[in-house]
Parts: C-alpha cells; sequence; structure tokens
C-alpha cells in the first residue's frame, strides 16, 4: 500500500488502524538542535483527540505520544523521530454489522475492491483516527519554525458562516468553546446546532479557515511545486475534506484584473492580499490565508439502503461513537498539515542558501 508519506526533506510516514494495538509514524529530515516541549505536542494533541466534548465523537481516547528515537535530552537529534499513539479504548463490536456491507460513502467499497481485503473495524487504515501521527508531525514542526504564527479556525458550519475576515478576528478566542469559532455570539449557534443534528441522527459539514503569518519570501518550488499547489494537496489529503480555496479563492473568478491586482508599496509588501500570501506559486511575504471544506461526516444514526459484498441490497443504521460535525476536531489537522508544508519548504529553500 503506498501513499503514506508526505514531504520532501521534512518527511512523514504515519502506519496504523482506527482499532489496532497504536498509531504511529515517522518524522525524517527534522534538522538537529530544535528544542522539543512535549507538553506543547501534547497540547495539539488534546485538541484533536476524541471525547473533549459533548460535540464529537465519544470514544475516549488519551492520545499519549510515546516518542521511540530522535529526541535526546529534549533536543532533536537529527536522526528519524520515531513514535507510536496506543489506541486503549476500541470497540470493535460496534462495526461487526458492516463486516459484510458497504458503508454509503465511506471507503469501504473501494478498499474491498482496490486491496481484496478490508478492516471493517472503525474503517482501519482509512479512519481519521490516522491524523492523530499528522498533528504530532505537525507540532513537531511547528517548533522548527518558532516565527511562523499558524492559526486555524472555524468559520461555518451548514448554513452558519462567521462573516468577519480573519482581519478582525482574534485568535486568542479559538479555544474558548468547543465549536473552535472565535467569535461568542456565532460559537454559540453553531454549538445549538450542532446538537440539535445530533438529535436527529444525523451529521453536518462545516468549513475551517487558516491563516499563516510571518512567512519568508520564497517559499515554494515552481513549476509543480507551487506553494498553494502543496498546501491544497495537504489539505486534500485529511478525511472529509471536500474543498480547498485561498485568498480570493473563487469570489476571485467575479472580480475584474483592476479590482482584484495587489499593488505594491515601497517595501515590496502589497496594499490589499487577494494573492493571499503567494504569488507566482512563491510566498510574498503577506499572510497566507485559505479556507478547507469538509463534508458531513458520513456515518448517521438513520437506517439507509446500502450494498453487501455479493451486491444485495440491505438495510443498515450506523453505530458507534462519531462526531455529527468534524470541524471542531479538523482545525488542528489543518494547522498541523499546514506547519509540515511549510517546514518542507523551508529546508527546501535553504538548500538555495
Amino acid at each position: 500500500m503506498a501513499g503514506n508519506s508526505y514531504g520532501t526533506l521534512y518527511r512523514i510516514t504515519t502506519f496504523g488502524e482506527s482499532h489496532g494495538e497504536a498509531l504511529g509514524g515517522i518524522i525524517d529530515g527534522c534538522p538537529p538542535g530544535i528544542t522539543i516541549d512535549l507538553e506543547a505536542i501534547e497540547y495539539e494533541m488534546a485538541r484533536r483527540k476524541p471525547g473533549q466534548s459533548a460535540i464529537v465523537t465519544q470514544r475516549k481516547e488519551p492520545d499519549a505520544v510515546q516518542f521511540l528515537s530522535g529526541i535526546f535530552e529534549g533536543k532533536t537529534t537529527g536522526t528519524p523521530i520515531g513514535f507510536i499513539i496506543p489506541n486503549t479504548n476500541q470497540k470493535s463490536d460496534d462495526y461487526s454489522h458492516i463486516k459484510d456491507n458497504y458503508r454509503p460513502s465511506h471507503a469501504d467499497y473501494v478498499y474491498d475492491k482496490k486491496y481484496g481485503t478490508r478492516d471493517y473495524r472503525g474503517g482501519g487504515r482509512s479512519s481519521a483516527r490516522e491524523t492523530a501521527s499528522r498533528v504530532v508531525a505537525g507540532a513537531v514542526a511547528k517548533q522548527m519554525l518558532s516565527e511562523i504564527k499558524i492559526n486555524a479556525y472555524v468559520s461555518s458550519v451548514g448554513p452558519l458562516f462567521l462573516e468577519k475576515p480573519y482581519q478582525e478576528i482574534d485568535f486568542s478566542k479559538i479555544e474558548s468553546n468547543p465549536v473552535r469559532c472565535p467569535d461568542d455570539a456565532m460559537a454559540s449557534q453553531m454549538e445549538e446546532y450542532i446538537r440539535e443534528i445530533r438529535k436527529q441522527g444525523d451529521t453536518v459539514g462545516g468549513t475551517v479557515t487558516c491563516v499563516i503569518q510571518n512567512v519568508p519570501v520564497g517559499l515554494g518550488e515552481p513549476v509543480f511545486d507551487k506553494l498553494h499547489a502543496e498546501l491544497g494537496k495537504a489539505m486534500l489529503s485529511i478525511n472529509a475534506v471536500k474543498g480547498f480555496e485561498f485568498g480570493s479563492g473563487f469570489c476571485g473568478a467575479k472580480m475584474k484584473g483592476s479590482e482584484h491586482n495587489d499593488l505594491y508599496n515601497a517595501d515590496g509588501t502589497t496594499k490589499t492580499n487577494l494573492s493571499g500570501g503567494i504569488q507566482g506559486g512563491i510566498s510574498n511575504g503577506m499572510d497566507i490565508y485559505f479556507r478547507v471544506a469538509f463534508k458531513p461526516v458520513a456515518t448517521i444514526m438513520q437506517k439507509q439502503e446500502t450494498i453487501d459484498n455479493e451486491g444485495n441490497f440491505v438495510e443498515m443504521t450506523g453505530k458507534g461513537r462519531h462526531d455529527p460535525c468534524v470541524v471542531p476536531r479538523a482545525v488542528p489537522i489543518v494547522e498541523a498539515m499546514a506547519a509540515i508544508v511549510l517546514a518542507d519548504f523551508y529546508l527546501i529553500n535553504k538548500t538555495y542558501l
């Protein structure tokens, strides 16, 4: 099975299944001498872990990271950083009803057809639980890029949109509520809406906006490895992601060039930033901002018609512990993947010096 690694110089390879013994990964390419704050890594893991509030899956996992190599006396050694995250709260019996059935909009059918087998317990390798390993790699990358600030937040849930531009957002409020929306009134509406959706046995999607500040000029490798292209790939590799736009995004398609062009200041900064901090695939020193769209979680607690592995139509209802809305827990995952991309390009850029 290919596709388990990401990055060129800063490279993460992940392993593990939702209901296996453990998840884990290997971070390769991290320079030596980086001071590692283990509490900061635990904090990032706590933001992603299940069971953190009443509006997410109630699976209880501490998501405690055990580092096996690559860190000595609190600093990176330059060798591969190996780590595991034990699974401690599996309830595999919750999935016995889908052993022979394919859940709608899940990866069950395609995994079975591609590999001739599948781990049906929680989706196995296709489970979003795999993203825990990404958060570890992203947390290390953040510490490597200490000057760069990465803040993501929930900007919409279903029909509810936070209309404020990111320049008016107080990032310190992101963690003030379980939705991770940095606006008290909108967060309250979103939380109430998610609770109602859960009562209906249904799910809902939403968007996460990410803002990256203090990025140096020059990150990105045209023409095929443009910075925004790699950010897009990284975000689209996250479970449930259905869309990515940066800068003016799709709204820019409605504008005229005279409206959209970012005019320069004398120091090379721009008066506006509809380019989203990237021009020609290279960071220009302005804020990078983008939005990621997440679909509704596919497992719903309602009866649906599906097929079994013999092509027969069957009726099934979702069971187990699932998020009614994935976006609050997706915030640290988006930040982590952004940090991994930037760490990789930062190291690539150093090769020019």
